[in-house]
């Protein structure tokens, strides 16, 4: 009988690793307007370096505090992922500091994505290996479990699947699923050709801007003297 809570999946369905290196230079704010502004994680979830995000999700769900799992899905993981935590936002215990930090960057991993909470943040913040998470203290974690690896999971209110494409920035992170990934490549580089000319018309200052009386007066907005 399967273990709910206490279990361990080792496939990842990752995809190729040039699908993913392409999105490493659309904004993150790019890439959302291409979901439909969806699919971002919650604002709580805060970069604490200036190293950007990106690769395949490995996930994790630990209980609040403990970090067993965790430290199990370090040694699991494989260069390229990026491990993300759902810990129900609990900011009582530190799940991760420098040391696992720098043995994860040591085995290639490419990131974490913590809904919980981190310590050594005077380390982190100069490390290249880029640590997103939902809040700091100095208070360290448990190892007694439960958790599991690679099952669905809840970060930042949005919903992680093992393999899924996460990319990230000074903004935040969004969340792609890898069968919508080539689409949204291709309109995020269309949107990103489209603010570069529009960046070009601010600056020789023909920027049309016709389109905000006309949106005004189709949601009927009053103009009075």
């Amino acid at each position: 009988m399967s273990n709910v809570g206490f279990r361990i999946y080792q496939h990842v369905p990752r995809p190729s690793k040039h699908l993913i290196d392409s999105f490493a230079n659309i904004p993150v704010s790019n890439i959302a307007d291409t979901m439909n502004r969806t699919f971002c994680m919650g604002d709580k979830i805060r970069a604490y370096n200036s190293a950007s995000l990106i690769g395949t999700a490995f996930t994790v769900k630990t209980r609040p505090g403990d970090n067993l799992i965790l430290n199990k899905a370090i040694d699991m993981a494989s260069p390229g992922d990026v491990i993300v935590v759902e810990a129900k936002g609990d900011t009582s215990n530190a799940l991760i500091g420098e040391l696992m930090i720098t043995w994860a960057q040591k085995r290639g991993i490419s990131g974490f994505v913590i809904d919980g909470a981190i310590r050594d943040v005077n380390h982190i913040r100069n490390m290249t290996i880029p640590v997103y998470a939902a809040g700091v203290t100095p208070a360290g974690p448990y190892k007694d479990g439960p958790g599991e690896i690679n099952t669905p999971i809840s970060c930042g209110g949005v919903t992680v699947h093992p393999g899924d494409i996460l990319v990230g920035d000074q903004d935040g992170i969004v969340v792609i699923n890898p069968k919508d990934a080539p689409k949204i490549l291709e309109r995020g580089l269309e949107t990103v050709a489209k603010e570069e000319q529009v960046m070009a018309n601010i600056k020789d200052g023909t920027w049309d801007r016709k389109w905000i009386d006309e949106m005004l007066h189709k949601k009927g907005c009053e103009i009075l003297d």
